[in-house]
């Protein structure tokens, strides 16, 4: 499984990249938003850089689900591996990990910036603490979700349509997140569509000719 996840991140190293990349940058938007006692919310949204940053974080995500399904089947990488003592799940697992760590890559070193800056020019209310747990939850499902439709608009390979359908989909999401916040309803609506859409792909990659 160790190997099938480092052949993943071999392969798509430019994310990793991008991903450290895009974390020194929300950090820098962080701090001085934060150190003017902005709300969680405020400082995520109150810009342009914080709805920018959102988009490309959603967008990433996605073009990573596209391309590690488009290329993998274009090459039968995964036609390859499996004819090693490996099951489909465990490749698709592994893809699937790729993404996760990408996207953690992404939020780990600014959630940790954030909860320092917290530390140090935040009141002791509680409030601000689930304000930032809100705020990270809500990217992070938004960025899951959009890697999941990735995943199976590039399994779709070489058609126009669903990549179309994908994309818009991916920009819906996002605008979802701007405009209603991070609300526990679209925590949920978000986490059962992650659901429906691996359940999905899984079914898929597993059932049908590589």
């Amino acid at each position: 499984m160790y190997a099938l996840i480092k052949r993943e991140i071999r392969d798509h190293a430019v994310f990793f990249i991008g991903a450290v990349i895009l974390a020194a940058s929300l950090i820098g938007l962080a701090v001085p938003a934060l150190d003017n006692h902005r709300t969680m919310e405020a400082a995520a949204f109150g810009s342009g850089g914080g709805v920018i940053a959102l988009v490309v974080v959603v967008l990433g995500l996605f073009a990573m689900g596209s391309v590690q399904m488009y290329t993998d089947k274009i090459r039968k990488i995964s036609a390859f591996v499996s004819t090693l003592p490996v099951s489909r799940s465990r490749i698709l697992l592994a893809k699937i990990c790729a993404g996760i760590l990408v996207l953690l890559t992404t939020l780990v070193p600014l959630a940790v910036a954030v909860a320092i800056l917290l530390q140090i020019n935040a009141p002791p209310v509680p409030m601000y603490w689930a304000l930032a747990r809100d705020v990270f939850a809500g990217v992070f499902l938004a960025g899951f979700a959009c890697y999941c439709i990735g995943l199976q608009v590039g399994w779709n390979s070489g058609k126009v349509a669903p990549a179309l359908g994908g994309l818009g989909l991916t920009c819906i999401l996002a605008s979802l997140i701007v405009i209603k916040g991070f609300a526990p309803e679209i925590m949920i609506i978000l986490s059962l569509f992650i659901a429906a859409s691996l359940i999905r792909t899984w079914h898929k990659f597993t059932s049908s000719s590589l």
